[in-house]
């Protein structure tokens, strides 16, 4: 088994098919898309394939050390992740082929006029352990 991450965007990422933003969606709409993504992680619990998912609160902060007793800095080059980031699941599958066919499901989920968005999802495996260096 190996562990991949399904990343959602909120941009950032290729637009989608169905690319109208989720604030312009009805009440119904939006409960059709949730109603998808639970139904989906549901079956992914029955597959023993679901090992976590969490949606993003829009408001966040970069925060660094920067020396004893300075505070965080929070302002630089950098991406703003609360505005890129919607949200993510974390999937355990038998191989990189499942993990391909699990993110296309996800991708369909219902948008704007009930349609699928087709959106673009990123797909990481998570890391495993360094290999161990013999001579």
């Amino acid at each position: 088994m190996a562990k991949y991450l399904l990343l959602k965007h909120y941009r950032g990422a290729p637009a989608p098919a169905n690319d109208v933003p989720m604030d312009q969606w009805t009440p119904e709409e939006i409960a059709a898309h949730m109603r998808y993504m639970r139904d989906f992680m549901d079956r992914l619990e029955e597959t023993g394939e679901f090992v976590d998912a969490q949606a993003l609160a829009p408001e966040g902060a970069f925060v660094r050390y920067d020396g004893e007793g300075r505070p965080p800095v929070t302002d630089g080059p950098f991406a703003e992740t609360k505005d890129l980031i919607a949200g993510w699941i974390v999937i355990d599958v038998d191989s990189y082929e499942r993990a391909l066919e699990l993110a296309g499901e996800l991708s369909a989920a219902p948008g704007a006029g009930g349609k699928p968005i087709h959106e673009w999802l990123e797909l990481r495996p998570f890391m495993g352990a360094a290999p161990t260096i013999t001579e």
